[in-house]
């Protein structure tokens, strides 16, 4: 099969928060911390979701395992403040007017307020100058109320992108993209402070699904330093054996059908096909895709990197979208922000 060019999902649109995926609460009652899914009422099969084929896959559902998680965190910041008077502080640093940027940061501080996290923002302008955005972090790193710093991406195209991520404390870096928190990643007997959140979330969903990961055979599609290549890297971490689809993949199609896990993060809309995929796999879609639909309210509706429509023919379980990895993203930073502020105060 000829080489398919396509381009690596930068990120995960936090704003799916606010964007309702009435089919995303189908088959998920209640998952509470670490326990197993329940199985509905009229299904007899083990709780533990098992690689299988099935005609009706099981949904994994992000939003409802997201408030899950944003409420153990809640119960904690509360535990935390009570206890030594601590609350987790975030601060975000926002650089210039993009419409799509400004939204993920007003979601991020609406769910910080949710759970009690305190949360601090700059606003720079476009033409700032960089120097600018390091003052701002440095002056965060030197915070001792803040334990978590963000800086929006993208930035202007003027600016050094990894000079200033990497300018962010490693002890702060709640976004996990520091190249030593990446490193440590990477290294067996080595443990980040923080993994990258849409990752993260992937892995969480796999883990409170109880999708059995050791010994599996996993494809990650897309190779970005946000999401597809640490992803790759926590499925190794977890005795997965792992391969990467990326542009330059000769035969994607056929390296993908033997997964028994699929994380899709490209950016391109249905590229996964049916005929992609193994049956029984178990299927966590991370692309975001604008599509126009003219009956849709805005003229467009939201599709993932996976053929939705087909792969609920073929797939064990498979996450919607929206509903599916997008909330877990904001819901892995609280937590992050939060497991920051524990390790600075030292607080069990």
């Amino acid at each position: 099969m000829a080489s398919m060019m396509f381009t690596d999902c930068s990120s995960m649109s936090s704003s799916l928060l606010h964007v309702n995926s009435r089919r995303s609460a189908i088959l998920f009652r209640q998952c509470v911390g670490q326990l197993p899914l329940r199985s509905t009422a009229s299904s007899a099969r083990a709780c533990s979701l098992s690689i299988r084929c099935s005609s009706s896959p099981t949904l994994v559902d992000g939003k409802a395992v997201a408030k899950t998680i944003r409420d153990e965190v809640t119960v904690e910041v509360s535990r935390m403040k009570e206890s030594i008077g601590v609350v987790p502080g975030l601060a975000v640093i926002l650089v210039g007017d993009r419409k799509d940027s400004a939204t993920y940061v007003r979601n991020k501080k609406k769910a910080c307020e949710s759970v009690g996290i305190k949360s601090l923002e700059v606003k720079l302008a476009e033409d700032c100058s960089e120097e600018q955005v390091l003052k701002s972090i440095s002056c965060f790193n030197d915070d001792p109320s803040i334990h978590g710093i963000l800086v929006q991406l993208p930035l202007p195209s003027h600016m050094d992108e990894q000079n200033i991520l990497n300018a962010v404390s490693i002890e702060k870096d709640v976004d996990g993209f520091h190249p030593l928190n990446i490193g440590r990643l990477a290294m067996r007997g080595r443990e980040p402070l923080f993994v990258p959140c849409t990752p993260k979330g992937c892995i969480e969903l796999l883990h409170r699904y109880n999708v059995e990961i050791k010994g599996k055979r996993a494809v990650v599609i897309g190779r970005s330093n946000i999401v597809g290549m640490p992803a790759a890297l926590l499925l190794q971490r977890e005795d997965a054996t792992v391969s990467i689809i990326h542009s330059r993949t000769k035969n994607p199609e056929e390296i993908t059908r033997e997964a028994d896990i699929i994380i899709a993060a490209v950016g391109r809309p249905n590229m996964v096909r049916g005929s992609w995929i193994k049956p029984g796999a178990v299927i966590i879609d991370v692309g975001i895709n604008p599509v126009d639909d003219p009956n849709a309210p805005r003229g467009y509706r939201l599709v993932g990197d996976v053929c939705y429509e087909e792969a609920c023919k073929i797939a064990s379980a498979i996450t919607p979208v929206p509903g599916g990895v997008g909330p877990m993203t904001i819901a892995m930073l609280l937590s992050n922000t939060l497991i920051s502020a524990k390790r600075i105060h030292n607080f069990e």
